[in-house]
């Protein structure tokens, strides 16, 4: 797997990771709130909902950085096919979740290039 392919795994990652711990434990400032919304409001009935998609989130960074990890200690089988699966994985949520809601296209790009990019940079 290329160099450029485990940059932007890690970058994903990272975003990930980022995004995860935000609506975990910082969701209830405002500032927050828009960056991932557009919105200020709060909906206490979806904490949980929330908190479900934060250690998604997180989960899948983490899976990534593992993937780069085994690439690195000469388990190259391993990190190709986390990395390959869940760059796909992303690709698929990120496409499902622009097609749903539409305001939100940043949100779906930030979620979906990154591994866009690892696995053509895979391809090819």
């Amino acid at each position: 797997m290329n160099l450029v392919s485990q940059v932007f795994a890690l970058l994903a990652a990272v975003t990930h990771i980022v995004v995860g711990t935000l609506e975990r434990f910082f969701y209830d400032r405002p500032a927050v709130r828009v960056f991932l919304t557009t919105s200020e409001a709060d909906a206490t009935e979806v904490t949980l909902w929330r908190s479900g998609v934060a250690v998604y989130n997180i989960l899948l960074g983490l899976g990534l950085v593992a993937g780069v990890v085994a690439l690195h200690t000469d388990d190259t089988t391993v990190g190709r096919t986390l990395i390959g699966y869940l760059c796909a994985f992303l690709i698929a949520s990120a496409v499902l979740f622009a097609v749903s809601f539409p305001k939100l296209w940043r949100g779906a790009l930030g979620q979906g290039l990154a591994p866009a990019v690892a696995l053509a940079a895979t391809l090819f």
